[in-house]
């Protein structure tokens, strides 16, 4: 890729693209604080989804009093707490009546709990994991980094799952065959850093169909994931240095420095989904912005309309 080539608007592309989509019913739980009430309802507004506030029913209706928002329209289930609110929404899902869940005024835990609970939950065969979207003005084309927020240390077999659900994203966005580049260190096998082994793995194991759809690398250091140039003078011969699509960190803490550090040196928009569950889920935080906030949506909205269109083939 051509580190001259003119950047485009990536969030701008995504937004766009789900103009033609209906909107998804989406669980917005415990939306309690003025930044997820009026989140959720600017997602409505731009057709992304249709919100279902899920919490305490005087809570909510104080808070859009206070902002002048009005609810007219709005369903609202009323749930005592937070720890309901998160019951309840996934509760939704269960019966049919959401297709995504996004995260109101409420910890990210208490979310989680409910959505991995084995009996109750929204678990599926594979395992779930975050995946950070990020519009980078000194790259191409939105980067999606994984996992920087729900797996510490994953395991192979777990990253085999990351990789995976990153892929479908990647898919979802319009990218037919995603570059994913494994990082660790170093581009050269070595057997004290364990990161360079299960790259060389994760790589293997899409030579033999256990990673579907995509096109993997690595062991890759960051600088020959992102540069072809870089790539070249290590002299590593590949399609996925300098275009990358997808960055798999090595664990978690690795995964959230890289995109911490390009949403605030490199001035990168960000957004982002949980995925591996029966739904996506939109992690928004309370210091995402609307952009943030929208962006998210419509990754669900594409990523809910790209199953739709692959269960109907």
């Amino acid at each position: 890729m051509d580190p001259s080539a003119p950047h485009k608007n990536s969030f701008d592309d995504m937004l766009a693209a789900t103009a033609p989509l209906d909107p998804i019913p989406t669980a917005v739980v415990h939306p309690c604080d003025a930044a997820s009430l009026i989140g959720a309802l600017e997602a409505r507004d731009k057709t992304l989804i249709t919100p279902i506030l899920v919490g305490p029913e005087e809570r909510i209706t104080a808070v859009a009093k206070e902002e002048g928002i009005s609810l007219d329209g709005v369903e609202i289930v009323d749930a005592k707490h937070s720890h309901a609110s998160a019951s309840a929404a996934v509760r939704l899902v269960r019966e049919g009546k959401a297709q995504a869940l996004m995260k109101g005024a409420l910890h990210t835990d208490e979310v989680m709990s409910a959505v991995v609970d084995k009996v109750t939950g929204l678990r599926t065969e594979r395992r779930m994991s975050h995946v950070f979207v990020l519009d980078v003005p000194a790259y191409p084309k939105p980067l999606l980094i994984t996992d920087a927020a729900i797996n510490i240390f994953p395991d192979l077999m777990v990253k085999a799952d990351i990789v995976q659900n990153a892929i479908e994203l990647g898919h979802a966005l319009g990218v037919q065959t995603p570059k994913v580049a494994i990082l660790s260190a170093l581009e050269t096998i070595y057997p004290k850093i364990p990161s360079t082994v299960e790259a060389a793995a994760l790589c293997k194991m899409a030579d033999r169909g256990q990673i579907t759809g995509g096109l993997l690398d690595g062991p890759l250091a960051f600088d020959n994931a992102i540069s072809r140039k870089a790539a070249d003078a290590k002299g590593i011969k590949s399609e996925v240095p300098g275009d990358a699509d997808i960055l798999v960190a090595p664990d978690l803490e690795a995964g959230n420095m890289i995109a911490k550090q390009l949403m605030y040196l490199a001035g990168a928009d960000s957004a982002g989904l949980v995925l591996g569950a029966r739904v996506p889920i939109m992690l928004t935080s309370r210091a995402d912005g609307t952009l943030s906030r929208l962006v998210s949506a419509a990754l669900a909205q594409l990523m809910v309309h790209h199953r739709l269109g692959k269960d109907l083939m």
